[in-house]
């Protein structure tokens, strides 16, 4: 069983594209002004108030200091997920449970009681490029895994059959080509692509 995370919200307006059970997961990007689709806490927060309560919110950054991760604590998110550096700092002065995210299908799990779960990404998050899955493929599991890099509605399927990841993580995939933004129907033909494969995920999972 498949869940789904879309990655990337920047405007509360698209928080009514989504809903539970189909999405599990939101994700917004914040501290990170190289991306396009960095966002204010305050934006952050007016998203979260539009969006269904059921779905589990994620605030997606890159080397977070400890100030950073206990604003995103404040603002109420229910995940911290982390590129680049876990600093020792963050794991001891805050609580939000952290996915921790590795680019390019690599990285050693890290075996943390904070740490719930890994992502694994594209090099470069966010490009809607793909890596070899296949790198996966004989990984050894210990906790829930997101798979996100170029997922779109024509490949998760593919990807879910090879990976079984517990989580599919799509931003670029489900937005407009022509225009800043998600693209609601992108979004709706992505969900049917996973569910055509794979049966309604669940309850997002306990971080214990």
């Amino acid at each position: 069983m498949t869940q789904i995370k879309i990655c990337g919200f920047t405007d509360p307006k698209e928080a009514a594209f989504i809903s539970y059970p189909d999405v599990s997961y939101m994700g917004m990007v914040l501290f990170f002004e190289k991306s396009k689709r960095n966002i204010s806490i305050e934006t952050a927060k007016a998203i979260m108030r539009a969006a269904d309560p059921r779905i589990q919110k994620v605030a997606v950054v890159v080397s977070p200091t400890v100030e950073q991760a206990k604003d995103i604590e404040k603002a109420g998110f229910d995940f911290l997920q982390v590129h680049g550096v876990l600093r020792k700092d963050v794991l001891a002065e805050t609580a939000i449970p952290i996915i921790r995210a590795y680019n390019g299908g690599a990285g050693e799990e890290a075996e943390n009681p904070r740490i719930c779960a890994y992502l694994f990404d594209a090099a470069e998050p966010g490009s809607g490029k793909a890596f070899d899955w296949k790198m996966l493929a004989e990984k050894k599991r210990t906790k829930p895994w997101f798979l996100a890099g170029g997922l779109t509605a024509g490949n998760v399927g593919r990807a879910i059959s090879l990976i079984h990841p517990d989580v599919v993580d799509v931003s670029s995939g489900v937005e407009y080509t022509d225009r800043k933004g998600k693209d609601p129907e992108k979004i709706a033909e992505f969900v049917r692509a996973v569910q055509r494969v794979s049966p309604w995920g669940g309850a997002p999972f306990d971080c214990v």
